[in-house]
């Protein structure tokens, strides 16, 4: 038998002992896919699942829970959002909000952003927050801030533009020159 004769037949049965050896694991790991399961069944992988559609105004309960806690010239406030939809939804990045009068009309400059928005899932009946800096009025000067009180907030939820009044009065400021108001991105509730 020639050499290369032999050589032939020893990698013929090495391929085939690897064959042997490998089939059973490349076989339970073929089967065993969750992903290969869904796209044999026509069914998308858990990955390519649809999020839950936007939070829509009218499914939400928006309101300000009042124990406040104070620093730095400051009122920090939980802004509260219940969603009470019937199904589970989604709301990404900041709420758009401002002081009204008791006429509705805006008082002074919307509030600005702080942090960073991010997509929170929002179950039926579950409440999540946005964190509200309300600034001292008393910090600014009169003739800059402009004080009055405002009969409450105007917010309109993220990405929606259906808005929603909270009863909340508070001092403001009447001129668009000062930032008195601060809001955070939502946030699951603690």
């Amino acid at each position: 038998m020639s050499i290369r004769v032999r050589a032939a037949r020893r990698a013929a049965a090495a391929a085939a002992g690897c064959a042997v050896v490998l089939a059973p694991a490349v076989a339970l790991a073929a089967t065993g896919s969750p992903a290969r399961h869904a796209a044999a069944a026509g069914a998308p992988a858990a990955a390519a699942r649809p999020a839950a559609p936007l939070c829509q105004t009218p499914g939400l309960v928006i309101w300000l829970n009042t124990n406040g806690s104070g620093a730095a010239g400051s009122v920090f406030y939980h802004l509260e959002i219940t969603n009470l939809s019937g199904r589970a939804c989604t709301l990404n990045g900041f709420p758009f909000l401002y002081a009204v009068s008791l006429a509705g009309r805006q008082v002074g400059r919307r509030a600005s952003f702080i942090g960073h928005p991010r997509l929170v899932l929002v179950r039926n009946g579950k409440t999540v927050h946005v964190l509200l800096q309300i600034v001292d009025v008393l910090n600014f000067s009169r003739s800059l801030c402009r004080p009055v009180t405002a009969a409450g907030l105007k917010v309109y939820p993220p990405n929606q533009t259906r808005a929603k009044t909270v009863p909340f009065p508070f001092g403001a400021c009447s001129s668009r020159r000062p930032t008195f108001l601060s809001v955070g991105p939502v946030q699951r509730g603690a």
